[in-house]
């Protein structure tokens, strides 16, 4: 019988997927979810492309995983068989706790709970189906197991979820600049010390995944009219939230209304079982099914906001490096509530939207990447290298996001 399923992914070419525990993961109905799911959320307002899913990821990333683990095996670093499943394991669900638009869900549907507790949560559920044999993929997960390498390969600055981001990203976004090269950099891992690093020859690759990175931040993720664009799924929602507790009847699925009606948070969920059923049947089409139907509200906000989205109609995004005064909002939140007849406080909160975005280009606590050299001793990127100046790269970037509806 033959041992593997063969996927065919169009960054990595064949994909393949061990029967037994890994492909038991990838038939459960927690992870087929992950196809209902947009990885980039709103983000292929500006790139057309971008419709890939959180399943092809999870996928990519097992795969990249399956690659890490041959390449260090082959440095003569030993890895029991058990290791191997449980890391491989992980990374196929760490990203299973995503709901739809996941960032814009954090703030508005749930509160105080990350998609990483949510994970979790489904991991454990998965566990229990699968009679424990998720215990040491868990461990691993959380960081709890002795050997840290295999956490590091699911998540710190050279984990197999960035890798496999970066460059589905890019290769579905068009963004031909984000495209790393991410065989290169696994072939070059090691371990010192219990900790994964990366040879001297793969330093060009890491200095070229450092510069790649920051440009898929400002290019694709803080693009300003994705950013502008999910601030008027944030406001819908809120606005839907608000009218809902004021007793409105709102159109949505079972599952949409529960958040919308529920204070959702951390203790709510270890709470009330059926908080999790609910947030696993949620996926993209709950959200656009609701704003198609919520266009045709009386309420002249939500009405507006849902048009805003479905018909791709953008805020105005203005970007500055200094935060606006606060004549200028008033300025804008007066044309907005004259033009709609709301009030302005209305106007204020659900019409506009002002956000501070930072993004360190290389933090010494969260981005070293220790650099091996043949004598055995390690460097930190940022002193191995030529081309990263690391002044220039630790500046913070600071950056005001003001996005307001067009009248």
């Amino acid at each position: 019988m033959n041992e593997h399923k063969i996927i065919n992914d169009p960054v990595f070419g064949f994909i393949k997927i061990r029967r037994g525990l890994l492909y038991n993961i990838v038939s459960h109905p927690l992870f087929q979810r992950l196809n209902r799911i947009v990885q980039l959320g709103l983000a292929s307002v500006v790139y057309p492309g971008a419709r890939h899913t959180r399943f092809q990821h999870s996928l990519g990333a097992l795969h990249l995983m399956t690659e890490a683990v041959k390449s260090l095996t082959e440095k003569g670093i030993y890895i029991f068989d058990s290791e191997e499943e449980a890391v491989e394991a992980a990374i196929l669900m760490h990203d299973i706790g995503h709901g739809p638009f996941s960032h814009v869900l954090e703030h508005t549907l749930i509160h105080d709970i990350s998609h990483e507790d949510i994970s979790l949560l489904m991991m454990e559920r998965i566990n229990s189906d699968l009679k424990g044999q998720l215990n040491l993929a868990i461990r691993i997960f959380k960081d709890e197991y002795p050997n840290k390498i295999y956490h590091q390969l699911i998540s710190s600055q050279l984990d197999m979820d960035r890798l496999d981001y970066l460059r589905r990203d890019s290769f579905y976004t068009g963004v031909t600049e984000g495209n790393i090269g991410s065989a290169r950099i696994i072939k070059m891992l090691n371990v010192t010390d219990d900790r994964l690093v990366v040879e001297e020859k793969g330093i060009y690759s890491v200095e070229n995944y450092l510069t790649t990175r920051r440009l898929m931040y400002w290019q694709v993720y803080l693009h300003k009219t994705t950013v502008g664009y999910e601030k008027i799924l944030v406001n819908a929602l809120t606005r839907a939230k608000q009218l809902t507790r004021e007793g409105v009847s709102l159109f949505a699925s079972p599952s949409l209304d529960y958040f919308l009606r529920n204070q959702v948070d951390a203790h709510w969920f270890s709470t009330h079982p059926e908080a999790l059923d609910n947030y696993a049947e949620l996926d993209d089409s709950d959200i656009w099914s609701a704003l198609k139907v919520w266009r045709h509200h009386d309420d002249r906000i939500l009405s507006t906001l849902a048009t805003d989205l479905v018909d791709r109609r953008l805020f105005k995004v203005e970007v500055t490096t200094e935060p606006p005064s606060d004549e200028h909002l008033q300025h804008i939140s007066q044309q907005i509530a004259l033009a709609m007849d709301i009030s302005q406080q209305d106007a204020r909160r659900y019409m506009m939207s002002l956000t501070e975005i930072g993004k360190d280009m290389y933090n010494p606590e969260d981005d070293s990447i220790g650099i091996l050299y043949k004598d055995g001793t390690v460097r930190d990127i940022a002193e191995a290298s030529e081309i990263l100046n690391v002044q220039l790269l630790s500046k913070k970037i600071r950056k005001y996001y003001l996005c307001y509806q067009r009248v």
